[in-house]
This record gives C-alpha cells, sequence and structure tokens, in this order.
C-alpha cells in the first residue's frame, strides 16, 4: 500500500479549508484518510498562527515510513522546516516548441547572425576606403 501525505478540502464553497492528511494512494481526495497531521487555511494571512498548524512529530514518522508528499504539502512543510522546498519550474516541458518551430527559430536566428556579419563587414570596408583616401585641404582665401 502506498502511502501519500496531501490535503483534504473541506469548508463551504469559495471558502477552502484544508486538513493535512495521510491517505491510501488510491482514496478520493477527501475520502477516507489514515491520520491528520494538521490544517491549513489558505484565506489567513502567511503570518497568522492560525493559517498552517502541522503535527510535526507524526509528519516526521510518516516521511521516515516512506510517505510521498504531494507539491503543495512540500512547500508547506518547507514554511516549519520538515523539508527542503520543491524546485520551481519556470516553463513546464509540454509548453516548449516542437521540433519543427525549433528548427525554423535555429534557421531565423542564423539568418539574423548572417545579415549582422555581412553589415558589420560593409562598416569595415566602407570606414577602410574612407581612412584611405586623402583628405581635402581646405582653399586658401
Amino acid at each position: 500500500m502506498s502511502v501519500r501525505i496531501r490535503l483534504a478540502r473541506g469548508g463551504a464553497k469559495k471558502r477552502p479549508v484544508h486538513k493535512i492528511v495521510v491517505a491510501d494512494k488510491r482514496c478520493r481526495r477527501d475520502g477516507r484518510y489514515i491520520e491528520e497531521l494538521g490544517f491549513y487555511n489558505p484565506l489567513l494571512p502567511k503570518d497568522s498562527q492560525d493559517a498552517l498548524r502541522i503535527n510535526t512529530e507524526a509528519a516526521k514518522k510518516w516521511m521516515a515510513q516512506g510517505a510521498e508528499i504531494t507539491e503543495r504539502v512540500q512547500k508547506l512543510f518547507a514554511l516549519v522546516g520538515l523539508c527542503e522546498k520543491p524546485a520551481v519550474r519556470e516553463t513546464p516541458k509540454k509548453s516548449a516548441p516542437k521540433a519543427k518551430a525549433q528548427e525554423r527559430m535555429k534557421a531565423e536566428a542564423e539568418a539574423k547572425a548572417a545579415a549582422e556579419e555581412a553589415a558589420r563587414a560593409e562598416a569595415e570596408a566602407a570606414a577602410q576606403a574612407a581612412a584611405e583616401q586623402p583628405a581635402e585641404e581646405p582653399k586658401a582665401e
């Protein structure tokens, strides 16, 4: 039986209140659970003591026994200092451009670099030609 530490939602419509529970992975979100570890109210300010309450001894016991922790609960445990904060994914792999789009972007970048190089070469040639021409002397009156 795989066990997971997760949130179970309670409260009214638009007024969520969560229990931090240890439950079988196959059970429903708000269904049967093994043990309640704490309480989380997202509507209260984060610095409020009533916003998050966790039984740390019980949480450490379940983590030592190999219970998986969901990402949201891991963030809450990190606030208390029970575990490390999860790594933040800036952009998911799912939204990355596909192979053809990546090839197109690469070709555009190469074309742009070639155009900049050609413009730089022209500017250097023009500067060199201007340096080789003799300077005109002002007419004496």
